[in-house]
């Protein structure tokens, strides 16, 4: 299973009428601003990394530090929480369907499949439908919050186009491990001082053999602790910059670091290397109508708007341009009556990307919410493309868009961690 299966239990009360005595079933283990971490979430967690490492074959560390990282985890994903509730993020039930619908699909596999899977592995499918929806918000929450703090310029677009043409459509991809050494927010000499020895004597150990994932569980402070420090296959010009420049010329199996950065000291390891060739990308040309809620307009009267439209446009009672152009709160493509051009769907988010992909050309499609509104869309053409001089810009920024989107990530999560108030609570405090 591709998604890690966590469970989250919430905390409850069983009333005697006799006495209107209450027991506590579950402990917060952890305040987080305004919210909680429970002792069975973490307990889950760790449960589900060890049923991960068995499957894996993995070996792992102490209780204690599972522990430790499990907690940094939870609390990293009580605050996207949070703020997903601040920003009035949702995932409705049709949204969530459809992806888990995408997820059995890639695995070749049916939901009813999935469903007995996870059984069998003792997991439900509704606690496992609450995690996807949980991880589809927190996704949504990273993509709103970091996408500002991105800037690409022409020159940069300009340069990467002359590197893929140099490396005649032959790029290297990395399967990278990552362990990180983390500073405190404003780093001393000795802070630094520190954390440098402790990576040097992470990558003495693992030059002597022991095992790279039980390491980065163990020591990591990276976003990918509990994996193991995995970083999955990266393609060398959408990594960050740092691990680009250190992995030229490496081979299979090579370790690499420590390597400074803000953040702190990184050590890799080089898993695997693949080459990569270039390939016909599939285009979608679309248009919408986008209806936005706000306080005059509820979620509901915008969705019965959509569908009144969609009852007119299959009637021939209405021109979709039209409409588009008179009520679309896309500024973008309204006034093009809702021509969203070609584009690969990928650029969508995933709420509009995974429903035009199911359309045929001509099709109208049920009001579909996302991040951003109600949509209607419709799927006017499709093509398959040729790697293209504009083709090579659009891919140029979508590797420098997915390198810097994954470093103003790691900067981002850890502003906002370092900027929260937590309190771990003693389990006598909870007794």
């Amino acid at each position: 299973m591709k998604l890690t299966v966590v469970t989250f239990a919430l905390l409850a009360f069983i009333s005697f009428s006799t006495f209107a005595k209450q027991t506590r079933l579950d402990n917060v283990a952890v305040i987080v601003d305004q919210g909680v971490v429970l002792e069975s979430q973490i307990k889950e967690l760790v449960s589900t990394v060890k049923r991960n490492a068995i499957t894996n074959n993995q070996t792992l560390p102490s209780d204690r530090v599972l522990r430790t990282q499990a907690i940094e985890r939870l609390i990293v994903d009580s605050l996207q929480s949070q703020m997903a509730d601040r920003m009035g993020i949702q995932i409705s039930d049709p949204q969530l369907d459809q992806t888990i619908d995408n997820i059995a699909r890639e695995d070749g596999t049916t939901v009813e499949q999935l469903r007995q899977s996870l059984a069998s592995e003792g997991v439900s499918f509704e606690v496992y439908r609450e995690q996807v929806r949980k991880e589809l918000i927190s996704g949504e929450v990273r993509r709103a919050n970091v996408r500002r703090r991105i800037y690409i310029t022409p020159q940069e677009i300009s340069n990467l186009v002359k590197l893929i043409d140099e490396q005649g459509g032959q790029q290297a991809e990395y399967h990278l491990g990552h362990i990180l050494i983390g500073f405190p927010p404003e780093p001393t000499d000795a802070d630094v001082s520190k954390a440098k020895d402790t990576a040097e004597k992470v990558l003495e150990l693992l030059n002597n053999g022991s095992e790279f994932a039980k390491i980065a569980t163990a020591s990591s402070s990276g976003s990918k602790a509990l994996e193991g420090g995995d970083l999955g296959w990266m393609n060398i010009n959408s990594m960050p910059t740092l691990f680009a420049e250190a992995v030229q010329g490496t081979s299979k199996d090579d370790l690499i670091g420590p390597i400074r950065s803000g953040a702190g000291f990184h050590v890799l390891k080089i898993i695997d290397i693949r080459g990569i060739e270039k390939v016909e990308v599939a285009e979608l040309k679309s248009r919408h109508i986008l209806i936005k809620p706000s306080v005059i307009l509820s979620d509901e009267k915008a969705e019965k708007m959509l569908i009144e439209f969609r009852k007119q446009l299959l009637a021939g009672e209405a021109d979709f341009a039209e409409l588009a152009k008179e009520h679309s709160a896309d500024p973008g493509s309204a006034l093009r009556g809702g021509d969203l051009g070609w584009a690969d769907p990928n650029v969508y988010v995933p709420a509009f990307r995974d429903t035009l992909q199911k359309l045929e050309v001509g099709e109208i499609s049920q009001p579909v919410r996302s991040t951003h509104g109600w949509h209607l869309m419709q799927l006017m053409d499709k093509r398959v493309q040729d790697a293209t001089e504009k083709r090579k810009e659009d891919k140029a920024y979508q590797l420098l868009f997915q390198r810097k989107f994954a470093e103003e990530t790691e900067a981002w999560l850890k502003e906002m961690r370092d900027s929260a108030y937590v309190e771990l609570l003693d389990k006598k405090d909870n007794s």
